[in-house]
């Protein structure tokens, strides 16, 4: 018989919100170590993430009910995009206003759980000089980081992409821990069109778990996202395939490399057909494919499926978040939008500063649509036409 001995760490420390601020000194326990050895027929090492404890707490923190994530990690150039629609020109300046309009709106963190930044953000102050990691935790609300180095060919793919970003990952990470993270953003895509083949899957799931154990590893949350496009004419059974296909992958090699599931977050796309498919699916539909998958493929023991939009509208999004939660899940399941929440805030206010209170307004009626639709709750009744515009924008990436 295998003899088995254990050591117990003491408790991971869990900080509190005077302690999320840069430059001060961060306790950490001594690594878990379980270990089967005399006599096994192989010898079987588990380490858990000395931040166990904190990484635990911090996504049941972020899946917490009638509340989600505010994507708001768009690269200076992704951002310089948005601002050019409204007439502005792409300064840091610009963006600085943007941003402290979406953290400053009243009573943001009664819906919003979560917000990713980008690194500029994570770093930066509003244009008041209070700094914008501050800001959010006042609010309740968690910062956290996108990390991934965006997307790049895939050499002997189908014309496909992968994501970069694993060189000096753990020095960053620890970086932004210190400034006040406590999760962080890989987004990695699959484009069904392009195949999509099995070498940029098992690319897109490895880099997925590697990014994930070494986020675990200093104290951040990893949200997992393989995001398949919405590109194509496939209908919705083709992407209830595919995506079967890349969340098996994901689980297979999040596992090899001995992530704590109860410390992720996912941010999957939602089944949808292409979106140059003539068949549209109701939210019913759209919400039956979707749970399916979750079901064959999710362990409970995952906390929170924050889906993304995807390109979606705002009120189609919120609909199928809605049509979702009509019965009992096993996870939290809930949202991680960016434009779904910022198209009307963004147009609303236009970069005029006598807009900020009507664009904040705007933000904080998508935030608590999809809170309502978090809870199941929503109708949506009183929605403007604006927000049931489409979107869809072929390939967008960050």
């Amino acid at each position: 018989m295998a003899s088995a001995s254990l050591f117990k760490p003491s408790p991971a420390t869990v900080l509190d919100k005077s302690n999320w601020v840069k430059g001060q000194t961060l306790r950490q326990a001594p690594v878990s170590v379980v270990r089967f050895s005399a006599g096994a027929p192989s010898t079987l090492t588990v380490r858990a993430s000395s931040y166990a404890d904190e990484l635990v707490k911090t996504a049941k923190t972020v899946a917490s009910p009638g509340r989600g994530i505010l994507a708001m990690d768009e690269s200076n150039a992704t951002c310089g995009k948005r601002l050019a629609s409204i007439g502005l020109e792409n300064t840091e300046a610009n963006r600085q206003a943007y941003r402290t309009l979406l953290v400053s709106a009243p009573g943001l963190g009664n819906y919003i759980s979560g917000a990713i930044l980008f690194e500029e953000t994570l770093y930066q102050s509003t244009v008041d000089g209070k700094k914008i990691v501050d800001l959010l935790v006042e609010q309740g609300i968690v910062p956290g980081i996108k990390v991934d180095k965006g997307l790049v060919p895939l050499a002997g793919s189908n014309d496909e992409s992968w994501c970069q970003g694993l060189d000096g990952l753990a020095s960053r990470s620890a970086a932004y821990y210190q400034q006040g993270a406590r999760f962080a953003k890989w987004r990695t895509v699959v484009s069904i069109p392009n195949g999509p083949s099995a070498l940029a899957v098992k690319e897109a799931a490895w880099g997925l778990a590697r990014y994930a154990a070494i986020s675990q590893d200093n104290g951040l949350v990893p949200i997992v996202e393989p995001e398949i496009l919405l590109d194509g004419e496939h209908g919705i059974d083709k992407t209830f395939e595919v995506a079967q296909k890349v969340w098996a992958e994901v689980f297979f090699y999040l596992a090899e490399n001995n992530v704590l599931f109860e410390g992720i977050l996912l941010k999957p796309s939602m089944v949808t057909p292409g979106a140059d498919c003539k068949e549209r699916a109701t939210p019913e539909e759209v919400a039956s494919y979707t749970l399916s998958l979750l079901q064959r493929r999710i362990p409970p023991a995952v906390p929170g499926i924050m889906f993304l939009s995807g390109g979606q509208s705002e009120v189609e999004a919120t609909l199928n978040l809605n049509a979702m939660n009509q019965s009992p899940n096993p996870w939290h399941v809930s949202f991680s939008y960016a434009r779904a929440l910022q198209n009307t805030c963004l147009k609303t206010w236009g970069g005029r500063p006598e807009n900020v209170k009507a664009a904040q307004e705007a933000l904080l009626l998508r935030a608590s649509a999809n809170s309502l639709a978090q809870l199941g709750k929503y109708t949506g009744e009183g929605e403007s036409e604006e927000a049931k515009k489409g979107m869809f924008v072929k390939g967008y990436v960050y």
